[in-house]
């Protein structure tokens, strides 16, 4: 077996284990893991396009996003029946924008099994945010055309369903740390900023302790079952401080 063929295995067996999914047709999964600036001689492998350039994910990736709008919006839609159209869309923009998808790109170690160009990969590529969120998106995009919509709406479930239940029921109301945003912006005040203190407990039931830190205020801990859960609780203790004594008002009417 050829070096380029044993790292195409090798694509298909982190898909299984990481992704949860078995692609029928392997070359789908190649493309959707080949950033737009690989070239020929990076990767002669690379199927080429009419014009000779090195096909890659962008086209998956404008297919993946919309289909992961389609599932999270139906999941949304089926398990919130009491949330209005603005409380959705606030939740799904939550869950899908390029942050949240490179945070789980990370965590699928999707990074190391990028093909890019030489100077892409020198300057950080696999580190970064948009590269791995489009990634993300690409290989979503993979499945739908290889396993159709079933299959990727299985798999998109799975890999947000802790996210979605993180959110809480209400998460327009809940979204704790948005609101402490807000209402330190709306004085002029700087952003608060959140660290981790401790992380206890075995690998499958860490607990984390975040400490929320705004100036000229008490350092405010919050603990949870991921580091989201717990700067979710710090925020929103904070925030309950701040707006029951008024902090900060007499100097930013």
């Amino acid at each position: 077996m050829s070096g380029s063929e044993a790292a195409f295995e090798q694509d298909v067996v982190w898909c299984d284990e990481h992704i949860g999914y078995r692609f029928r047709d392997p070359a789908l999964l190649r493309l959707a893991l080949t950033h737009r600036s690989t070239d020929h001689s990076d990767k002669p492998d690379m199927p080429l396009t009419a014009s000779g350039a090195v096909q890659h994910n962008e086209r998956l990736e404008f297919l993946g996003d919309a289909v992961l709008d389609l599932v999270i919006s139906d999941a949304l839609f089926h398990s919130r029946p009491d949330d209005d159209e603005g409380s959705l869309s606030a939740f799904r923009s939550g869950l899908v924008n390029t942050r949240a998808l490179s945070h789980l790109a990370v965590g699928l170690d999707l990074g190391p099994r990028l093909r890019m160009g030489k100077g892409e990969e020198q300057s950080g590529g696999r580190n970064k945010t948009s590269i791995l969120g489009n990634a993300l998106e690409a290989v979503f995009g993979a499945i739908y055309l290889d396993g159709g919509y079933e299959a990727v709406s299985e798999v998109i479930f799975r890999l947000f369903k802790t996210r979605m239940d993180e959110e809480g029921p209400h998460p327009s109301r809940e979204n704790r740390k948005s609101r402490l945003q807000e209402y330190l912006q709306s004085r002029g005040l700087p952003l608060p900023k959140y660290e981790v203190i401790a992380t206890d407990g075995p690998p499958h039931a860490r607990i984390f302790r975040v400490r929320c830190l705004v100036p000229d205020q008490e350092p405010v801990e919050g603990e949870g079952g991921s580091k989201r859960q717990a700067e979710q609780r710090a925020a929103g203790s904070l925030l309950q401080a701040l707006e029951a004594g008024g902090a900060f008002d007499d100097q930013h009417p």
